[in-house]
């Protein structure tokens, strides 16, 4: 599709050093362009990889859902959701659980700690045996944080995206149940887009739904679900479109990221 092909390659004429995308539909990768080879900095993508490793121990049975995970009152289903009450980064109980979106980096890492205690090994480790080896993503690694610390290509991540279009490593059901909206009607910040009412998300994937401004297109279905980074990363599917795509960046996300980001995933709706 020449449409798509030139859709894609858009991004190209970005302000960035470097960048790579692709678009993926069902039965695998559809255009591509830039190095997707290239390794990047994920960010805040890292979020959804590990929220699949999180999926994989929940029908292994390593935990459930609901074990208490957190603070007080809080379960494993309260920190994918971003509804432990946790603070971003310091740890900072700010809300009782299930009554805010609170955004929070250590959420998710409380939560890597409560998977890599339950299964007997390092989060990383599980990481890679639960998700990135089965999937033959072997440029991609996490280097940190469950939250922000993954390094991948544009490459292995169209492995990924096909995944979550046609799950081979959980149920779907599983992964209905996680890109659908958990704790619904909470209202919360979502980073870089301003207070959301509601701030919808699942269990480790932020859902659209409604939301305006966001770093989809105008065009998105409310059912697409993904996550973007901080380095200039985003990856999105949309289950209506049957399509997924992932861009990865070098240069932060910025007011170049507003100007650039809605329009683009716009363009490749329209050429789909």
């Amino acid at each position: 599709m020449p449409e798509l092909r030139t859709a894609v390659g858009a991004v190209l004429d970005w302000p960035v050093d470097h960048v790579a995308a692709a678009v993926v539909g069902p039965s695998g990768v559809r255009a591509t362009a830039g190095d997707t080879d290239r390794e990047f900095k994920l960010a805040s993508v890292t979020k959804p990889l590990a929220a699949y490793a999180v999926l994989v121990a929940v029908e292994e049975g390593a935990v459930e859902w609901d074990t208490p995970a957190g603070p007080e009152g809080s379960t494993v289903r309260h920190l994918a959701a971003h509804t432990s009450g946790l603070s971003f980064s310091d740890g900072v109980q700010q809300a009782k659980p299930g009554t805010k979106r609170i955004y929070s980096n250590v959420g998710f890492e409380v939560l890597g700690e409560t998977i890599a205690e339950a299964a007997g090994m390092p989060f990383d480790r599980y990481l890679h045996e639960a998700v990135l080896a089965p999937l033959g993503m072997a440029h991609t690694r996490l280097e940190g944080s469950p939250a922000a610390g993954a390094v991948s290509t544009a490459a292995d991540l169209t492995r990924f995206a096909t995944e979550l279009l046609s799950p081979t490593l959980v149920h779907r059901d599983t992964l209905d149940e996680a890109t659908t909206v958990a704790f619904p009607g909470v209202d919360g910040i979502l980073p870089g887009y301003g207070r959301q009412k509601p701030n919808d998300w699942g269990l480790g994937f932020e859902i659209r739904d409604g939301k305006s401004p966001h770093w989809t297109g105008a065009n998105s279905s409310p059912r697409t679900f993904g996550h973007f980074g901080q380095s200039g990363t985003f990856l999105w599917v949309d289950p209506d479109a049957r399509a997924a795509c992932v861009v990865l960046t070098d240069r932060d996300f910025g007011r170049w990221s507003f100007d650039a980001w809605p329009p683009y995933t716009d363009g490749v709706l329209a050429a789909l």
